[in-house]
């Protein structure tokens, strides 16, 4: 009965689920479940993946976050990873949208949507039940997608590994690692962050050097053939004996990293190459640059918090682990999970 009612679900295609909304920071719950994840193509159409139990899901709005589809059921993958920051990534390129997703053995897998119909394309993973964590990152532009992940392969240490696709996700690259700890490992339970423009690909990750968990940032100017020598963020060290499960987020604006992160109970942004600037209190830490400024939002107390382009702050409403992407020279669009439910805004800036 209940694969019936997902298949007629699926089978209903784009139906509005929401009334249309007139009011920027109009709050919207859009679907049932965890770990939302946002990308926004060239055309203003939203699209997102989210986790609900072993449904990894898809909806998808075409004009600019007033209504959403109903949910479509991309795949019923057991052991779904979907909570606690580990979930689905979704990312656009070229050739069209791919979602990555991560079961509890440890495999990822790859989804691309073709003619409206998602296909499972395959294992990206090259090594057996590696991502024990679940903690994944994809990042898109043009014809290039590249994927980062925590991985145990060798000396069951957990590391940076990574992948890239020049089709749009329906193959994968051979597996390489991007970065071993000297100390042993990585911090094993934050999420990387992947951002890709052009031939520069970054990777952010928190690392695990002396006791410290730090953030840290690799750089590619091939694409993700090569990296540089892994660089730390920020002036401050976290001693920490325990992981905060927060990786914050990176993007890229004129071929420089911009990055935001959570030391203690501090959220600091830090542009590549400058000093670390305290953004306020918080965790689940994100960022857009909309129209050359940069935007940034995380969950406080509960409450979404988000800094928009002229410095302003202000709370858009109840829940945690924010995605914002632009909508325009001065609109956005901000997802995030609350009590297992997927809430939207759009915000006018």
């Amino acid at each position: 009965m209940k694969l019936t009612c997902l298949f007629l679900i699926c089978c209903l295609g784009f139906i509005s689920c929401t009334e249309p909304r007139t009011k920027s920071n109009s709050v919207v719950m859009v679907a049932s479940g965890q770990m939302p994840d946002v990308a926004v193509d060239a055309k203003k159409s939203i699209h997102i993946a989210y986790g609900n139990g072993d449904s990894l899901m898809y909806i998808q709005s075409r004009d600019g976050g007033k209504t959403f589809s109903l949910p479509l059921l991309v795949e019923i993958l057991p052991g779904l990873a979907a909570s606690h920051t580990r979930g689905p990534q979704i990312a656009i390129a070229s050739a069209g949208v791919c979602i990555l997703a991560c079961n509890s053995m440890g495999d990822i897998f790859s989804f691309r949507l073709n003619n409206s119909k998602w296909q499972k394309t395959g294992r990206v993973n090259d090594v057996d039940t590696v991502a024990k964590e679940n903690l994944i990152a994809l990042g898109g532009d043009g014809d290039h997608l590249a994927a980062a992940w925590l991985d145990l392969r060798g000396n069951k240490k957990n590391k940076i590994v990574g992948t890239h696709s020049e089709d749009g996700g329906v193959s994968w690259s051979r597996n390489e690692i991007w970065y071993a700890s000297p100390d042993s490992t990585v911090c094993e339970c934050c999420k990387p962050s992947v951002a890709v423009k052009g031939h520069d690909v970054f990777v952010m990750f928190r690392n695990f050097i002396d006791g410290n968990r730090d953030m840290y940032l690799l750089h590619s100017t091939d694409g993700g053939l090569s990296f540089g020598k892994a660089s730390r963020l920020g002036e401050g060290n976290w001693q920490l004996d325990g992981c905060p499960m927060d990786g914050g987020a990176v993007v890229i604006s004129n071929g420089v990293a911009q990055t935001v992160w959570r030391r203690q109970a501090t959220v600091f942004s830090c542009t590549e190459g400058h000093e670390e600037v305290a953004l306020g209190e918080g965790k689940g830490s994100t960022l857009e640059i909309v129209n050359g400024k940069t935007v940034y939002a995380w969950s406080e107390n509960g409450k979404i918090i988000l800094i928009d382009s002229k410095g302003t702050k202000r709370s858009i409403g109840s829940g945690m682990l924010p995605v914002i992407k632009s909508l325009g020279d001065d609109q956005i669009i901000c997802i995030w999970e609350d009590d297992k439910k997927i809430t939207s805004a759009v915000v006018d800036l």
